[in-house]
């Protein structure tokens, strides 16, 4: 079976899942374990990460008490597709932590293209790694910290906890309800060829469309309308005078 076979409708019994302890980050063992031969559908979580990092290179504090996992892909789809991927997995982390959260609770949103936002507040961040193999094949790594009972502030964007939240759950919990929606979300998005089912559920839990947004650039700052995403995940951003600019990466900011 090779690896573009193998993913696509999964099982959750084809998944399989290494619980560590103090770790470099859970990306890093991901790319470790696909360069000696890992053949992917492979979770790794970790208690600590010590050198934790989040997009760009920016670091991510990790301590204790917060969900640090990242799953292992091999081959997960055409190169071409898998600029998708990431509103797939906002989907399921969306749906992991709506699962845990009380009834009333402030609302859980996405904001693009896959940080989770609690009433405007961020909980989680997700980094996608990826690299070419000796052996020919492609390593995808899906890394989420998901703020469980703790807060880092990272300066970017006001943060909150789940547990601050009225989240009565430990990272453990959390991780069974990821482990399930991620298989899930997988099978929706099916190596690319489902990313209309994903858009649609991207668009019911997006935060933000119809509001005025500003998107940090490598070299500039765009301000305008988000008038939410096209059929490749892209932002569309509605700069005034008919002129619609689609984003494809980028730092989104509100207000």
């Amino acid at each position: 079976m090779t690896g573009q076979e193998r993913i696509g409708r999964v099982s959750l019994d084809n998944y399989r899942h290494t619980a560590l302890g103090d770790v470099g980050s859970t990306n890093t063992e991901c790319l470790i374990r696909a360069r000696a031969g890992d053949p992917g559908l492979h979770w790794i979580t970790a208690a600590r990460q010590i050198s934790g990092r989040g997009r760009r290179g920016r670091s991510w504090a990790s301590e204790p008490g917060n969900l640090y996992a990242s799953l292992l892909l091999i081959d997960p789809a055409p190169m071409e597709k898998l600029q998708s991927l990431p509103l797939a997995v906002a989907v399921a982390v969306h749906r992991a932590i709506q699962a845990v959260m009380p009834s009333g609770a402030n609302p859980v949103s996405i904001k693009w293209p896959n940080d989770i936002l609690i009433a405007g507040r961020k909980c989680c961040g997700i980094l996608l790694e990826g690299e070419g193999l000796p052996d020919g094949h492609h390593a995808l790594v899906i890394g989420c910290g998901i703020n469980v009972a703790l807060a880092p502030d990272h300066g970017l964007y006001p943060v909150t906890s789940l547990q601050a939240e009225g989240a009565a759950v430990s990272p453990d919990e959390l991780f069974a309800h990821l482990f399930r929606s991620m298989s899930d979300a997988l099978n929706t998005w099916n190596r690319g060829d489902g990313i209309a089912e994903i858009i649609a559920q991207w668009r019911s839990a997006a935060g933000g469309i119809g509001q005025k947004i500003t998107v940090n650039l490598p070299d500039r700052s765009l301000s305008g309308m988000f008038e939410g995403i096209d059929e490749d995940g892209r932002l569309m951003l509605d700069l005034g005078a008919g002129t619609v600019q689609r984003i494809a990466a980028g730092d989104v900011f509100f207000g």
